[in-house]
């Protein structure tokens, strides 16, 4: 079952936390912007309350918390409720397909990414944005997962977990951008953005075939 209750019983709450640390939200959008394509039609799964759809372009959104889509749907994102391991969409339909703090809440890893695949274009790209289970802030959100209505029930992925995943699903190339090296809560300005991954504890990858 997707772990969509907290993100229902909790919508303000999840909206406050970017209110409160705007410049760690502002650093994740920047460096996700630097490997998403500018152009074509795009698509977030897992789009929340549209607080990367809307200022990273995508034009659809699907989540299963409808508390989530009600505020995308007020960012201007188109938006449908279902999940990530089964898209209602037809193949090739994307250009770009966006992923950000979702990929540790779907069940299935295999099938949600094999669902990206099937909806993007050939040409078309695939970027996910997470927390490094290995990072600082990752290991900081397992040790007190159990106090946070959003995370008590995630699974925090590597990046070497993720790319073999990726290369399981038929991506053959990858770019890699890193940010964060602070606890959120410590966060005071722009962080760096660098590329590759191992310092920095939110990472994007650009994955193409």
């Amino acid at each position: 079952m997707p772990k969509a209750a907290p993100f229902e019983e909790h919508t303000d709450r999840y909206e406050r936390w970017f209110e409160e640390h705007d410049d760690a939200y502002r650093s994740e959008l920047a460096a996700l912007r630097r490997i998403l394509p500018t152009t074509g039609y795009g698509l977030e799964i897992g789009v929340g309350s549209g607080r990367f759809a809307a200022p990273l372009g995508m034009r659809v959104g699907i989540d299963p918390a409808e508390g989530m889509l009600e505020r995308a749907r007020e960012r201007g994102i188109d938006v449908v409720r279902g999940v990530a391991e089964h898209l209602p969409f037809e193949d090739d339909a994307f250009d770009a397909a966006l992923i950000v703090t979702t990929i540790c809440f779907v069940d299935d890893v295999a099938r949600t990414l094999a669902e990206a695949d099937r909806v993007l274009d050939p040409s078309g790209s695939l970027v996910i944005g997470y927390v490094d289970e290995d990072s600082p802030v990752g290991r900081i959100y397992q040790e007190h997962k159990a106090q946070n209505p959003f995370y008590r029930d995630a699974t925090f992925v590597s990046t070497a977990d993720l790319v073999a995943a990726l290369e399981a699903a038929g991506f053959t190339e990858f770019e890699f951008v890193q940010t964060i090296y602070d606890p959120p809560d410590e966060v005071d300005g722009l962080e760096p953005i660098e590329e590759g991954y191992g310092d920095g504890s939110f990472v994007g990858i650009e994955a193409s075939r």
